[in-house]
């Protein structure tokens, strides 16, 4: 316990939980769209049960860290790249991403309309899934980074917890603000498709950092939050809906 009540250990979790919620922000975003395509009442529900699972999820593989940085072990070589077990998760996340990210833009803006046969209800279970799927990707990115700042695994974990909680305060606004705005959903949406690219990229050994992408995302947002206040005033573009609302 002395080696954590310290001012290094401290500086490490305020550190480390901070960018834990950045990373966060993606997941947030993937969640809220999905969450999206459930009847209301079941939305709260799904983003709670989502992040519960992204902290489990973080958790497990941080008390498995010897089995997360085996991971890193260069397991075969292709194209002058050794390819490591995180590679591979990095590149199917991000094909997955991306693959989620275009059929969602298709299915707001091609689905059929409101006037005609409509979709039966998502299921939560198959939402659930999906949601898992990709916290495992983000996860995995999110423990090696940890890793690298904190020497202590407990440090790591109230890091994370803290980050969650965070996230579970503001996933509902964000969530209903995403939904509120048909632009926004569709910058989300893009976002993801970009995250998806540079998960991609990372896998295949080329780095692209992190700030670079988050700068190119907080000031698109910025733009649009100023297109919206600027045009507040015209009727909103209705994207279809993928549920049966009740």
């Amino acid at each position: 316990m002395a080696d954590l009540l310290t001012t290094e250990s401290l500086v490490a979790l305020i550190t480390l939980t901070s960018l834990e919620i950045v990373l966060g922000i993606d997941n947030i975003v993937f969640i809220s769209i999905l969450v999206a395509k459930l009847p209301l009442e079941r939305q709260a529900a799904a983003r709670r049960i989502g992040l519960l699972l992204a902290m489990g999820m973080r958790i497990a593989l941080l008390l498995a860290i010897s089995w997360v940085m085996g991971l890193t072990r260069p397991l075969f070589t292709l194209v002058e790249h050794a390819f490591t077990g995180r590679d591979l998760i990095l590149i199917l996340g991000g094909f997955f991403l991306v693959a989620k990210a275009t059929y969602e833009i298709h299915d707001k803006l091609e689905g059929s309309s409101h006037g005609k046969a409509a979709p039966a209800v998502a299921s939560f279970g198959a939402i659930l899934v999906q949601i898992m799927m990709l916290d495992i990707v983000f996860s995995l990115d999110s423990v090696i980074t940890a890793v690298g700042m904190a020497k202590h695994v407990e440090i790591m974990i109230a890091a994370v917890v803290i980050a969650v909680i965070v996230m579970m305060i503001f996933a509902g606004s964000i969530s209903r603000f995403i939904d509120r705005h048909p632009t926004m959903k569709m910058l989300a949406l893009s976002f993801l498709l970009l995250i998806g690219v540079v998960l991609i990229a990372d896998g295949f050994g080329q780095h692209v950092s992190k700030g670079y992408i988050y700068s190119a995302m907080a000031f698109s947002l910025f733009v649009e939050i100023l297109n919206l206040r600027i045009r507040k005033a015209r009727e909103p573009v209705q994207l279809h809906q993928t549920y049966v609302p009740e």
